[in-house]
């Protein structure tokens, strides 16, 4: 993985600390040829993943992507699925099978819309959620996806309700069928890597937040400091900067006594704020990770 991620939460209006801020950037970013400059920017400056949700957006970056193939040949995705509000807001228009119907991937769509009646029948989740997978992953055809992750509002819930398997069917799924890597983002990670060592999911790739004041830690900084320090996995750090609260040299170079944390995730709307995340990582955050 990069050290560096490029996320997308700038562009769908998710800022956890100004509601008037990710109005603004919501605004700005409608229209897709200003996502697409922000992405050319950072692509520009060296970064090359982009880890981005399943929002309907996307999917156009992706037909960008796909239709510039020479422009954009070191483009990464990384899937982060699924994008829950566009669920909730289908199951209220369509209900629930509806939904299934209308996000299945056009790959065998009869015999999966057939599948999907049997699965809710005998309450097959298996075939629910590699369903759900295929169909979120449809629109990343052709693309390099070479880790797939599942996102904190499922995992979390997950966990919750004590359904371990489902990780497993998971990464079972996007390693057979997608030859990719599965990953998880969740705001609780000590519970979770005590969940995937159940189900046998070794050595995971985990997103979750990562930072110097416990923010958006479920646990504490010092639980997340010891799993840091003694659990066998692959750290992805977001909200390293505690959403503004730490300045960008103090963030990274506390990170950066975690070997374990191989990438950071972060977001930025301008050039210049790439280029200082860039600028500042590259001088605090280059050794390679254990």
């Amino acid at each position: 993985m990069d050290r560096l991620l490029f996320g997308d939460n700038q562009f769908f209006g998710v800022n956890h600390m100004s509601e008037e801020r990710a109005r603004a950037q919501a605004m700005r970013f409608q229209n897709l040829d200003a996502v697409m400059n922000v992405l050319d920017t950072a692509y520009d400056e060296g970064i090359r993943t982009f880890m981005c949700t399943t929002h309907d957006r996307i999917a156009e970056v992706a037909q960008r992507v796909r239709k510039d193939s020479d422009r954009y040949a070191d483009f990464v995705f990384y899937p982060c699925m699924p994008y829950a509000h566009k669920y909730a807001n289908a199951v209220t228009d369509y209900g629930m099978l509806g939904v299934l119907k209308k996000f299945l991937p056009d790959e065998s769509l009869l015999s999966a819309t057939l599948r999907g009646g049997k699965a809710f029948a005998r309450k097959d989740i298996e075939s629910v959620i590699t369903m759900l997978v295929d169909a979120e992953m449809s629109m990343f055809e052709g693309l390099r996806t070479p880790v797939v992750f599942l996102q904190n509002v499922v995992v979390d819930l997950l966990l919750g309700l004590g359904f371990d398997e489902a990780f497993a069917v998971f990464a079972r799924h996007v390693e057979q069928r997608y030859g990719a890597e599965p990953g998880f983002i969740t705001m609780n990670l000590p519970r979770l890597l005590d969940t995937l060592d159940r189900v046998g999911v070794a050595n995971p790739i985990v997103c979750s937040s990562i930072n110097k004041l416990g923010f958006r830690m479920c646990g504490g900084v010092e639980a997340y400091r010891t799993v840091l320090e003694e659990r066998e996995f692959r750290a992805i750090a977001m909200s390293v900067y505690a959403s503004g609260a730490i300045p960008p040299r103090e963030a990274f170079e506390w990170i950066s006594g975690f070997p374990r944390i191989q990438s950071v995730v972060f977001g930025a709307s301008s050039g210049a704020n790439i280029r200082g995340t860039r600028d500042v990582a590259s001088a605090t955050f280059t050794s390679p990770a254990a």
